[in-house]
């Protein structure tokens, strides 16, 4: 006897719904790996940690839930090559191998991890219900938080507790703001095109409509 578990269909994202010559080539990778490092610049210091608020983290969960988790994790990839390069595209106009891996490195590592979860889940439709984004993007947060602070203890000395006081508790307020600003953004993206293409009943609630096959999509 055996048992499975079933999965939920996997989905077209955001950026198939573009032509295929842009949607499907390098050109949103780097144009995701762009918005991340002007993001990035929109940074304000924190005093007493090393970490600053910016708004990298919203780029870096956007754009990977419209590429999809392998497009997603290439743009991120792409992001920390070309800062571990020398282009000033880490906060700060920060850049070198010494941020990439310097006390804030496991939060750069994290966003990797957290484009993979974001791309996913937006693969398997969690893009398209304002619940489901938020419980994605929660997921994702915590994931560069436990990365990221975990490096930043190894790489400072810092116990737990002062590791989550300089890398975790200052920044909750500003991801819960971003989360609630994507589960208003996504899903309305998709009950915009579920309008556009004739499906005027299709929305957040509504997310199978007019769905083209994607048998080779990631």
């Amino acid at each position: 006897m055996t048992a499975s578990i079933a999965l939920p269909a996997r989905r077209p994202v955001l950026a198939e719904r573009l032509p295929a010559a842009a949607g499907r080539s390098g050109l949103t990778i780097a144009a995701s790996a762009a918005l991340t490092a002007l993001a990035a610049q929109v940074a304000f210091p924190v005093p007493g940690s090393p970490v600053p608020v910016t708004g990298q983290t919203f780029a870096v969960l956007l754009t990977a839930a419209a590429l999809g988790p392998a497009r997603g994790l290439a743009a991120q990839a792409l992001y920390l090559v070309l800062g571990a390069a020398g282009l000033p595209v880490f906060a700060g106009a920060g850049h070198g191998p010494g941020v990439v891996f310097g006390a804030t490195g496991g939060y750069l590592a994290g966003f990797l991890a957290a484009a993979a979860i974001t791309g996913y889940g937006a693969r398997r439709g969690a893009d398209r219900s304002p619940v489901r984004t938020l419980a994605l993007f929660a997921l994702a947060s915590v994931l560069i938080y436990v990365i990221g602070t975990a490096w930043l203890c190894l790489d400072t000395g810092m116990s737990a507790s002062a590791g989550i006081a300089a890398g975790v508790t200052p920044f909750i307020p500003g991801d819960v703001a971003k989360a609630l600003l994507a589960a208003g953004l996504l899903p309305g993206a998709w009950w915009l095109l579920g309008r556009s293409a004739g499906h005027p009943a299709s929305g957040p609630a509504s997310d199978t409509a007019g769905d083209p096959a994607e048998p080779g999509a990631r």
